[in-house]
């Protein structure tokens, strides 16, 4: 569902754009123990879906939550980009349990840098274990809804609550609803000299 919803956001984003000069450049950050960069920001939609496509479960040895390292990871790779407005999109179940920085230490920063961060929520309120559509068992923990919000209201973005599929679709639906930068493209052609 989380997928599905990511790539319907991104969809939304390109779609919202046709009749305007200028896309979104869109990233993606995965997290669990630790957080890594799975697509740089782009303005390569379709490169975009099929990483979104590829996400899976990290292996048991590499589980947890760390938020605050994901979070620092969007900051750094936002502070290297030139658009005027930046927004980050926190998709999480649980709470923050790995990882070097705190949440909180990273909304400051975000803060700081005037990047916004939309928090959802997503999943059960309570502890608990689930099977994936793959057959893996995995941990519910229940959501730190006052942390998800205090980040939000921090840096000037908004949580929502996605304890179902619709509500999720929603809170992607409400947040592409941002205005988007415009960047200009130039032409690049690539040549191949044969005399």
């Amino acid at each position: 569902v989380a997928k599905i919803a990511a790539k319907k956001f991104v969809e939304s984003r390109k779609d919202s754009k046709k009749d305007r000069f200028g896309l979104d450049r869109i990233g993606l950050i995965l997290f669990a123990g630790v957080a890594w960069t799975r697509c740089p920001l782009t303005l390569d939609y379709e490169i975009l879906e099929k990483a979104i496509d590829e996400a899976v479960f990290a292996p048991q040895e590499k589980d947890g939550t760390a938020i605050g390292s994901a979070l620092g990871l969007a900051i750094q790779r936002l502070l290297q980009s030139s658009a005027k407005s930046k927004v980050i999109i926190l998709l999480t179940d649980g709470i923050n349990n790995r990882g070097e920085i705190t949440p909180l230490e990273s909304a400051s920063i975000a803060q700081e840098k005037g990047i916004k961060i939309y928090t959802i929520g997503a999943g059960s309120e309570e502890t608990g274990y689930t099977m994936t559509t793959g057959g893996m068992l995995v941990m519910r923990q229940p959501i730190d809804e006052e942390q998800l919000k205090k980040i939000a209201e921090m840096t000037g973005g908004k949580y929502y609550r996605a304890t179902d599929t619709e509500g999720l679709m929603k809170a992607y639906e409400e947040i592409s609803q941002l205005e988007a930068t415009e960047v200009e493209i130039s032409d690049y052609y690539e040549y191949k000299e044969n005399f």
